[in-house]
């Protein structure tokens, strides 16, 4: 099989966000969509590795928020690499209160919902949830899967439903976070040790030589 296929479906990179006992938490989500206008229904799939999982199950409730082209990728590095378990995501982070459910300022426009229904597959679960409440933070263009790799250079979280073990980088800096492989024109060595990944925000200190 050839899963280079897979590559050419869409999909967007939204951050899909809940509680956690009044804690807000999150996680990345590129496999979000509407089900049906009436009433207004969307769709997320979870890894059941994601924390953010658990909450939406014992919470009923999620936010799925949409990124724009221009967004911080330090947004989606915290977000996709680090978990919720042991790290206060939201920390140091502008956030409100939207539709009742914790939505970073940094997203374009958000939907609020309530659980009608999940579906469980091997790896996954997809929740169906009914939006409550939506609306638009500022205008932009919505960030596809396709141009955060193409163009921002981004890596996939294993635990995302897309994720495609990828290539080995022989001779490269690889962080151990995220997967980015620095290319940049200085030499490696040569970057201030206040260097830190574009994508996950990691120390220089985490990348490895493979």
């Amino acid at each position: 099989m050839n899963k280079k296929a897979f590559y050419n479906l869409s999909y967007g990179v939204y951050l899909c966000t809940s509680w956690d006992e009044g804690r807000p938490v999150g996680c990345v989500a590129n496999s979000a969509m509407q089900i049906t206008s009436s009433p207004a229904t969307i769709a997320v799939s979870l890894n059941h590795d994601n924390y953010t999982n658990k909450c939406v199950s014992d919470t009923g409730y999620f936010a799925v928020c949409v990124l724009a082209e221009d967004c911080d990728p330090q947004l989606i590095g915290k977000f996709g690499f680090y978990t919720s378990k042991e790290m206060d995501k939201f920390a140091d982070l502008p956030w409100k209160v939207r539709g009742k459910l914790p939505v970073p300022d940094g997203a374009m426009c958000w939907f609020s919902c309530k659980v009608t229904d999940k579906m469980e597959t091997s790896t996954h679960t997809v929740f169906l949830g009914e939006v409550m409440d939506a609306d638009v933070i500022k205008d932009g263009a919505p960030m596809t899967y396709a141009y955060y790799h193409k163009v921002l250079k981004g890596k996939t979280a294993p635990k995302a439903p897309t994720y495609q073990a990828e290539e080995k980088s022989e001779g490269k800096y690889v962080c151990k976070i995220c997967g980015y492989v620095y290319s940049g024109d200085v030499p490696f060595e040569e970057l201030p040790d206040s260097w830190v990944c574009p994508v996950c925000g990691a120390p220089k200190s985490q990348f490895e030589k493979k």
